[in-house]
Order: structure tokens, then sequence, then C-alpha cells
């Protein structure tokens, strides 16, 4: 069956699952909305206090972040200064591309080892309010960093590609 045949939500689910780092990102902000809304429920509406929920929704942040980031590199959102190397050639553009691409790529490599570590580490130390092991709110970082590592490659192998076709898509 052709695809503009088939029912549009169908489509629309296929779309939403192609993007798995965007559906992470939306369903751990409704996360952190949900559970800061409850928690001030409960505090002012019902005057308790839920242990867990500020702890929770800190560990949904720093996923958040790390997803985010990476993101920002998927998307090429970070800051940029281009001003002068948009002014040199081609070619030395494509170099310092490179030499930068090798430079992000080693920083995030040491990064991602070192946090790997770390989260090693605190494997057996648990959350005081929701007893979860501090790797898993750890872990996010290595996470955020490998996919960050794996977006900064991408973009610059489909940059290198495109050069060869003729066309830049780099921004």
């Amino acid at each position: 069956m052709d695809n503009k045949k088939k029912d549009p939500k169908e489509r629309e689910k296929k779309t939403i699952f192609k993007q798995p780092l965007e559906l992470s990102l939306c369903v751990i902000l409704v996360g952190i909305v949900g559970v800061t809304f409850t928690q001030v429920l409960f505090r002012y509406i019902f005057h308790l206090s839920l242990a867990w929920s500020e702890e929770l929704a800190r560990y949904l942040f720093l996923w958040l972040a790390a997803l985010a980031s990476a993101y920002a590199f998927k998307t090429r959102s970070h800051f940029a200064l281009r001003f002068l190397v948009d002014r040199l050639g081609k070619r030395t553009q494509n170099l310092i591309r490179s030499l930068v691409t090798f430079i992000v790529s080693g920083f995030l490599a040491i990064f991602i080892w070192k946090s790997l570590e770390f989260t090693i580490s605190m494997s057996k130390q648990v959350a005081p309010s929701t007893q979860m092991s501090m790797a898993v709110p750890y872990s996010s970082v290595v996470v955020g960093g490998t996919l960050m590592l794996y977006y900064v490659l991408r973009n610059w192998w489909s940059d290198i590609r495109s050069e060869g076709k003729g066309n830049n898509k780099s921004q």
C-alpha cells in the first residue's frame, strides 16, 4: 500500500517513533512538569510534603539537560563564531572543520570515559528519598556524552560527503 493512502494517524505514529531523542525529551519534560505539579498540589492543597518528588524532578532535569545538549549537537544549534572561518577558502574551511571535530571528539571521548568511571563508582550509593542507585541519574552524562559524540561525527561525515557531491549543508 502506498504511504500516501495510509491513515494519517498511522503515519504520525511512525514519524514520532523515528525521532527517539525528541520523544525522550518530551516525555522527560512532561515528567518534570507532572512531578513538580504533584509536589505543589500536595504541599499547598493537602499540606503534605512528598519527599521523593523534588529528588525525582532533579534527576529528570539531569537527563533533560544531557539529552538536550545532544539534541543541540544533532541540530547544530550550539553557538559558533564563524565570521573568520567564513572568509577563508573552502579547502581551509574543511580543514578547520575537521580539526574542530577532532578536538571536540577527543574532549567528548575523555568526558565519556571519566563520566563512566564516576557512574560506576557511584553505583552502590543510593538516593535518600527514592532509594534508587545514584548510577541512574549520573548515567545521563554518559548517555548524553555518547550521543553528542555520535552527532558530532555524523555531522562531520555528512559535511564531508556533501562536499564530495559539491553542495555544502553545513551552517
